[in-house]
C-alpha cells in the first residue's frame, strides 16, 4: 500500500540521498510563483530553456511522437516565456531527482498557472528514476501565456510502499539521467 510523504520525510530523504537537489527546505513565496518544500510535497521551478513548438514551415502537417520533427520546436532561453495560443512549450525543471527504490513520485500542476489556462502535465518519477524532469506546459488559451523561469510551476508528491520487483533503473529507462529537455524516444 502505498502513502503519500509529508514535509519531514521529503527533508530527511533529501538529506540522506540527495532526493532534490538544489533543495529549498521551506516555501517561497514572496514576489514569486511558490517554490521549495510544502506541507506534502515539493514545488519544482523551471529552468530557463524552453523548448516551444512553432509551426516553422508549412510541410509539418502532424507531431509524431515516434519521429519528433525538430523544425517545430524553436529554442529559447530566457528570464521568462510566452507560448503562443494554443500551443505548449517543453522546459525541465531546476531540480535533479533521484527516486527512492520504494518510492512513486506524482507531478501535478500548481493552481496559480491553471486559473490562467495553463496546464502543467509531467509523467510519473518511477522508482530508481533519476534526473531532471522535462516538464510540458500547455497554453490552452486564445492569447499568449507567460511562464516565469526561476519559479514554481508544479508539486510534486512523494508515495512510500514497497519496492518493485523491477525498477526504472533495472529496467535501463530510455529516461534515466536525462540532463536538458528530453524529445520523446522510442
Amino acid at each position: 500500500m502505498l502513502s503519500i510523504k509529508p514535509d519531514h520525510w521529503i527533508r530527511q530523504k533529501a538529506k540522506e540521498c540527495s532526493l532534490i537537489e538544489p533543495f529549498e527546505e521551506r516555501q517561497v513565496r514572496e514576489g514569486v510563483v511558490s517554490y521549495g518544500l510544502s506541507s506534502f510535497g515539493y514545488d519544482i521551478r523551471v529552468a530557463k530553456d524552453f523548448r516551444i513548438f512553432t509551426p516553422a514551415t508549412g510541410e509539418l502537417t502532424v507531431i509524431d511522437p515516434k519521429a519528433v520533427d525538430e523544425r517545430a520546436l524553436q529554442s529559447y532561453h530566457g528570464d521568462d516565456c510566452i507560448i503562443p495560443p494554443n500551443s505548449f512549450a517543453l522546459a525541465r525543471t531546476i531540480e535533479y531527482f533521484r527516486i527512492p527504490r520504494n518510492v512513486l513520485a506524482i507531478c501535478v500542476g500548481k493552481s496559480t498557472y491553471a486559473r490562467c489556462g495553463i496546464i502543467v502535465n509531467v509523467t510519473p518519477f518511477e522508482p530508481e528514476w533519476e534526473g531532471y524532469v522535462t516538464i510540458e506546459i500547455s497554453n490552452t488559451t486564445p492569447l499568449p501565456a507567460r511562464i516565469y523561469a526561476g519559479e514554481g510551476i508544479a508539486q510534486v508528491l512523494f508515495f512510500e510502499g514497497e519496492a518493485p520487483e523491477v525498477s526504472y533503473a533495472d529496467r535501463n529507462g530510455k529516461y534515466q539521467k536525462q540532463t536538458g529537455i528530453t524529445l520523446p524516444r522510442l
